[in-house]
């Protein structure tokens, strides 16, 4: 793609990163040995690279980085230790592609409305590959694990996330993948996507982009690519699995003659699971190892994570929240014995759909559990008509009432946004 034909390493100069961007390098822009884009985790050394947002202009900042030890920064600015271009997001594009391109091993790339963090972790796991860290799904940040990966290394999996129209386009742009999975298309981010139509477009240009494609089977409804291949428990699928158990010690399922007992909860997990056993074959793994490195894999924290106080099991799910991750948590409660409660926070990014979504956790809910403590701003909706839920206004009030409020419950879904906090509920619990 570029003239500078030199494979990466931990160090860049910044002579090639011009030649690679289209910059120009300052007289005194010294080696760097890791890219950041916010100025607060510059430490000597790093390149800083300015990017614009909606709220943030990284230019103002620029200063203070250099202040820092900054090696050079990637500015609009011409200054001594810059490398000035005129458009640091379209730069920054640049050198993530061109240092993805560094790589000898493939790359997946996952996306998916719910669940692509999980799948992401799997694929990780069970392929025994790098991998990006937690949710990071952007491109600074898939920029910076590009600039830290060991091009040697057998392969890498990565997770890309959207919240606007086009910006898989450029993920895609930056990580140029061999195989792309689909997890779902679900109503989530609809506040700037707009429409499910909408998501659906922007989650297939990922496929459309990818020599490899892998999708659940439910997204089959939204018109794959041509040479997709799909998996789940559905026997239409490419890849199907079968004996699904979920109860509240883990999940357990049989892929052709594998059976996989699984440390993690839900039919969310072993899908994941199934991902990877099908991105196995597809890439021609052994799929007797990977199914037995996947029955090591233990849960995000915050992600349907199993907690107990005694004899009571609590199940984190504080991480976020969309009705499609809801319904699935929800399933893994109604497996627990005893009696169910639910403590739920308001799902965020649903747009003009919120408050029907809304409408209907609150059915879904009192449909599985005995009772409820729903929190944030559709609380007194949620909670009407039910005398076994309270509405409270905030986090802070959830965490007065639930010490006694939870003594009357066996099994306890905590769930709601990541804006919320809602883990704090978890250290009021003790557990």
């Amino acid at each position: 793609m570029y003239d500078v034909q030199v494979t990466p390493t931990r160090h860049l100069n910044p002579e090639l990163v011009a030649a690679v961007i289209g910059g120009q390098a300052g007289k005194n822009a010294t080696p760097a040995r890791d890219v950041v884009w916010d100025s607060r985790m510059v430490e000597p050394g790093h390149a800083f690279i300015a990017l614009k947002g909606e709220r943030f202009d990284g230019e103002q900042f620029v200063a203070e980085a250099l202040q820092k030890g900054a090696a050079f920064a990637i500015s609009r600015q011409e200054l001594p230790k810059s490398v000035r271009v005129d458009d640091t997001h379209e730069a920054l594009l640049k050198l993530g592609a061109w240092l993805r391109g560094g790589m000898t091993g493939p790359l997946l790339a996952v996306t998916g409305s719910v669940g692509k963090t999980s799948t992401k972790e799997a694929l990780a796991a069970g392929l025994g590959w790098p991998a990006t860290a937690g949710n990071l799904n952007t491109p600074p940040a898939l920029l910076r694990f590009f600039w830290n990966l060991d091009p040697a290394a057998p392969g890498a999996v990565v997770e890309l996330g959207i919240d606007r129209l086009g910006e898989m386009d450029e993920l895609v742009r930056l990580t140029a993948p061999d195989l792309g999975v689909l997890t779902a298309i679900a109503p989530v981010h609809l506040e700037k996507l707009g429409s499910l139509e909408a998501v659906a477009r922007e989650k297939l240009r990922l496929l459309e982009a990818s020599p490899l494609r892998l999708a659940h089977v439910s997204t089959s409804t939204w018109g794959l690519p041509a040479g997709s291949l799909t998996y789940g428990f559905d026997e239409e699928a490419d890849f199907s699995a079968s004996d699904l158990e979920i109860d509240c010690q883990g999940t357990t399922f049989r892929y052709r003659e594998h059976k996989l007992r699984l440390p993690t909860l839900g039919k969310g997990a072993a899908l994941a699971a199934l991902a990877t056993l099908a991105a196995a074959e597809m890439l021609g793994q052994n799929v007797a190892t990977v199914a037995e490195r996947l029955q090591e894999l233990q849960p995000a924290p915050h992600r349907l994570q199993i907690r107990r106080a005694g004899e009571q099991v609590w199940l984190d799910d504080t991480y976020n929240a969309s009705p499609a991750a809801l319904e699935a948590a929800l399933k893994v409660l109604a497996a627990c014995p005893g009696r169910k409660g639910v403590v739920l926070g308001t799902m965020r990014e649903l747009g003009d759909e919120a408050e029907r979504w809304h409408r209907w956790a609150a059915k879904r809910v009192r449909e599985t559990a005995d009772g409820a403590l729903f929190v944030g701003e559709y609380a007194e909706m949620m909670a009407s008509g039910w005398p076994e839920a309270t509405a409270l206004p905030d986090t802070e009030a959830a965490a007065e009432l639930l010490p006694d409020w939870s003594q009357g419950y066996d099994a306890i879904l905590v769930k709601g946004s990541r804006a919320l906090g809602l883990e704090k509920l978890l250290e009021v619990a003790g557990v």
